[in-house]
């Protein structure tokens, strides 16, 4: 019975992970298209992010399998110190937004952006422009996407259920994206950025102490521990700041 819980604790944390990073990264890839696809034309939009889908496809299905031969031990260890990483770079920009010290990430900016470049462009190089803009924008935001399934799918030995829930959130939102069309300014995207954070920096822990060969107590029920400790410094911290920033603002 304590197996079944702790096996289900790991998969909810696991996939809560996995969708989120994925729908972020997502989010910031839709917005390249859309502007693509209104600026330059559909057609060739589609086919670069078409291409790019394919590319990390193919990077799943060649270095997934050669990662679940690795042995367990040093896979968590590794995997472990990225996620550190990743995680805290994703928790240090939605800290310092949330607290103020940072301009929230402004999709509809983006998107104004991307699309006044892409109209500054030349007609004759059109097609080759919206190719190329949207198998960058996909490619380089879908990378980070790879990465995670990579690296929490092998680590947990459940490399599908990761690849799944990652084609998900990333059919998700897509539909989002044809229904709201470029409304993305609406998705709280620092809350599920600190969020995934959180979930990063949670497993990391966790897996550099498995690979550290520590026991944890509780097995998987651990990462829930983790997960509301670093919830909790996650708060304290940006109440910090906005309070600090506030005392300067009213000392300027």
């Amino acid at each position: 019975m304590i197996a079944v819980v702790t096996g289900s604790t790991g998969v909810v944390v696991l996939v809560g992970a996995v969708f989120l990073a994925c729908a972020v990264e997502m989010v910031e890839a839709l917005t390249i298209v859309l502007a693509v696809g209104h600026t330059r034309g559909w057609r060739s939009a589609f086919e670069g992010t078409a291409v790019a889908l394919v590319v990390l496809a193919a990077l799943v299905a060649l270095f997934g399998p050669a990662l679940v031969r690795v042995p367990l031990s040093v896979l968590r260890l590794v995997v472990g110190g990225v996620l550190l990483i990743f995680g805290m770079q994703w928790l240090r920009k939605a800290i310092l937004r949330s607290s103020g010290l940072k301009a929230m990430h402004d999709e509809d900016a983006i998107y104004r952006a991307k699309v006044a470049e892409l109209a500054s462009a030349g007609a004759a190089q059109r097609d080759r422009i919206a190719f190329v803009m949207a198998f960058k924008g996909v490619f380089l935001e879908g990378l980070e996407v790879v990465i995670t399934v990579l690296t929490l799918g092998t680590s947990a030995h459940r490399l599908g259920l990761a690849s799944t829930v990652a084609a998900i959130a990333v059919v998700l939102v897509g539909i989002v994206g044809v229904v709201v069309a470029k409304q993305l300014s609406n998705v709280p995207e620092n809350a599920m950025k600190m969020g995934v954070g959180v979930l990063l920096v949670s497993y990391g822990t966790f897996w550099t102490g498995e690979g550290l060969r520590v026991r944890w107590p509780g097995n998987d029920v651990m990462l829930v521990g983790f997960v509301a400790l670093y919830l909790a410094v996650t708060w304290v911290l940006v109440a910090y700041l906005r309070h600090e920033r506030r005392t300067r603002e009213v000392a300027a």
